[in-house]
């Protein structure tokens, strides 16, 4: 008897413990992923324009006498999702020295010769108080780099536009504005 209790108490435990119930199961999931896109343009950190200087220092007469340019590499870095114009003007009409004023028409702004990763029809800006294009239909972009040339030429830093003039420094803002077309 003690025989049939042990294998009747197994064959209950062996058919508690042994029975493997098969569930459905899932075998795929579905997930939904958003990408939501808005337009985008915007003048980068690291543009060289942004809180930086541009310094022409006449101290000689062959300093008056030549053109003087002075680069700037990544002067601007725009990230745009549609293609972009960039226009540039000065903050008003002329550099000032507390009363002293050399009109900002001397100075040209343009693309340098190496002029970046920035795509577009790129033009030699005569710096004016007005809005200007300096670069027309840039295709859109990410962190799209633009070296500047500033360049004061001879014919200018001769002439009475500077010549005459009192020494010390003279400024001017100028601003870039990139806009989506």
């Amino acid at each position: 008897m003690t025989k049939l209790i042990a294998i009747a108490a197994l064959t209950i435990g062996a058919t508690i413990l042994g029975t493997n119930n098969v569930q459905a199961q899932n075998t795929t999931a579905t997930t939904t992923v958003n990408i939501t896109l808005n337009d985008v343009i915007s003048i980068d950190a690291g543009s060289t324009a942004i809180g930086n200087t541009v310094d022409f220092n006449y101290a000689t007469a062959a300093d008056y006498n030549s053109d003087q340019t002075i680069t700037k590499a990544n002067s601007l870095k725009v990230t745009s999702t549609k293609n972009f114009n960039v226009k540039v003007k000065a903050g008003g009409a002329n550099f000032m020295n507390g009363t002293n004023l050399i009109p900002v028409n001397v100075l040209t702004i343009k693309a340098a010769a190496a002029s970046g990763t920035m795509g577009g029809t790129k033009n030699s800006v005569v710096l004016s108080a007005t809005d200007q294009n300096l670069v027309t239909n840039a295709p859109l972009g990410s962190a799209l780099t633009l070296n500047l040339d500033y360049t004061i030429p001879a014919a200018k830093s001769s002439s009475s536009d500077i010549l005459g003039k009192p020494a010390g420094t003279y400024t001017q803002t100028v601003t870039y504005t990139a806009t989506a077309l």
